[in-house]
């Protein structure tokens, strides 16, 4: 198997980890009813997730930095299927919370390493491109995976969609253990150049900026089925459409952020993506009595979601272009926690206050968001290359 396809496998099982991680919200009130709790307790799978990510994955890098990275594949590949079974035998919800940390785990730094062995597998000058194939994975978790996935829940039931991807893991499983290189290998990064990264004002507040916008995004996107579901009894063929839209505007938000910020800059790029994001959360209160109108609204809030995610990425590595990976490392692990306090705020919320209420309080931190962003361009106009 030659490189490009290796790297083609590495994007696949990327798409089978996001839809470990996104089917959650499309099946959330079938999980609801399947364990007799909660739709805001089914809620919290997703804030374990998330936290499990955040600070499991760099702990792991940190304690598997001297394996090469064939063999980091191997080992995390095995904790995300052990985690999925784990799920899948375990019909409690705490054991189940339990599944859902190791799954984040093992996939949080799965992903982690297959954007470097990406690296070093892609030939001179496509090192962007092999990249942005794993980031692809994702996305197309989101169109494809989370429809899909909603689709087999309702010929089946929830767990179906969990052992269709633990028997297409353990099948990714040999095929990694077959074809991928044991001789790369990655200097591991010292935590302490970490910490020093955190120390400048200008780092910490572009990670906070993507800290509250994925805190607002976690907010709706997670509780996005029984939010549409408060409109109107809603069919699953209709569900499922409306969750492919979202997915396919996801793809259209990661195309867009790169032209745009390319033409019109980063910072009018991201500020133009978080006013958008603003504005359709406003928005849905006056729809909210409208499914089309209020899909219409979603579609473009979610476009402009994932229009601000590449174009952080963008000016993060202006930032510290010579610290680019680091970077990257240190804002999936905001992204996931802002995605842990999302899902989890989300559910108090709707336990004490109508389901409507999580787009007013997700727009306060959008708005902080942009009042960072707006503070930092203005102080570091003459340190920073965003414009």
């Amino acid at each position: 198997m030659n490189n490009r396809y290796k790297i083609y496998l590495l994007a696949f099982i990327s798409f089978l980890l996001g839809t470990s991680q996104f089917i959650i919200v499309g099946v959330l009130d079938q999980i609801a009813t399947s364990l007799s709790i909660t739709v805001s307790q089914a809620g919290q799978l997703v804030s374990i997730y998330a936290l499990a990510s955040a600070i499991g994955t760099p702990i792991i890098m940190m304690l598997t930095a001297k394996m090469d990275q064939r063999s980091q594949l191997l080992l995390s590949l095995v904790v995300f299927i052990i985690g999925v079974f784990a799920m899948l035998v375990w019909n409690n919800y705490l054991f189940i919370v339990i599944s859902r940390a190791i799954v984040g785990i093992g996939a949080g730094v799965f992903v982690a390493t297959a954007y470097a062995m990406s690296a070093k597998l892609a030939p001179a000058g496509g090192k962007g491109k092999a990249m942005s194939n794993i980031a692809m994975g994702f996305s197309i978790a989101l169109v494809f995976g989370v429809p899909l996935g909603r689709l087999i829940t309702a010929a089946y039931n929830w767990q179906a969609i969990f052992w269709l991807i633990a028997g297409l893991s353990i099948v990714c499983l040999f095929f990694v253990i077959r074809t991928m290189p044991k001789a790369i290998t990655e200097t591991p990064i010292p935590l302490k150049e970490q910490l020093v990264l955190l120390k400048q004002t200008k780092v910490i507040s572009a990670l906070g900026i993507s800290f509250l916008v994925f805190v607002s995004y976690s907010m709706i996107y997670t509780y996005i089925t029984p939010f549409l579901a408060s409109i109107r009894t809603v069919s699953e063929t209709e569900m499922s459409s409306i969750l492919l839209l979202f997915g396919i505007a996801s793809l259209i938000g990661s195309k867009l952020a790169g032209v745009l910020a390319d033409r019109i800059g980063t910072f009018k790029t991201l500020l133009g993506s978080m006013t958008l994001h603003l504005l359709t959360l406003l928005g849905l209160y006056f729809t909210s009595r409208s499914l089309l109108l209020t899909s219409i609204l979603l579609f473009i809030w979610v476009c402009a979601s994932w229009t601000f995610g590449p174009a952080q990425s963008i000016n993060l590595a202006s930032i510290a272009p010579k610290a680019m990976g680091i970077m990257i490392s240190l804002n999936s692990s905001f992204i996931q926690l802002g995605f842990a306090l999302g899902a989890g705020l989300g559910g108090v919320t709707i336990s004490h206050f109508p389901i409507i209420t999580l787009s007013g309080v997700g727009s306060i931190f959008v708005l902080f968001a942009i009042g960072i962003l707006l503070f930092t361009i203005k102080k570091y106009s003459h340190s920073l290359q965003m414009l």
